[in-house]
């Protein structure tokens, strides 16, 4: 079992993402929490770098995470639009 921490500036932000987004990122957060932050069934999912990675959630939405190795800490830093993607 892995502990999600999403930062508080994706938590601000989800008041402005349409509900069947904020609905796809909830079982994102389970699946993480259940099975860590390597999500190959994700649509899009890869790995950005050293311990970072992302996957879509539609088209137009992704989310970001950051794992550092052997942690059992995964944290969100980023849910939006793909054009603001930090990557």
């Amino acid at each position: 079992m892995y502990a999600v921490v999403v930062k508080k500036k994706v938590q601000k932000g989800m008041s402005r993402l349409p509900q069947p987004i904020i609905a796809k990122f909830g079982a994102l957060v389970a699946d993480l929490e259940n099975n860590g932050p390597v999500q190959p069934s994700w649509m899009n999912y890869s790995q950005l770098g050293d311990g970072d990675y992302h996957c879509h959630l539609t088209y137009h939405y992704v989310a970001c995470w950051h794992c550092e190795n052997e942690s059992i800490t995964i944290e969100v830093y980023y849910v939006g639009s793909r054009e603001g993607a930090p990557y």
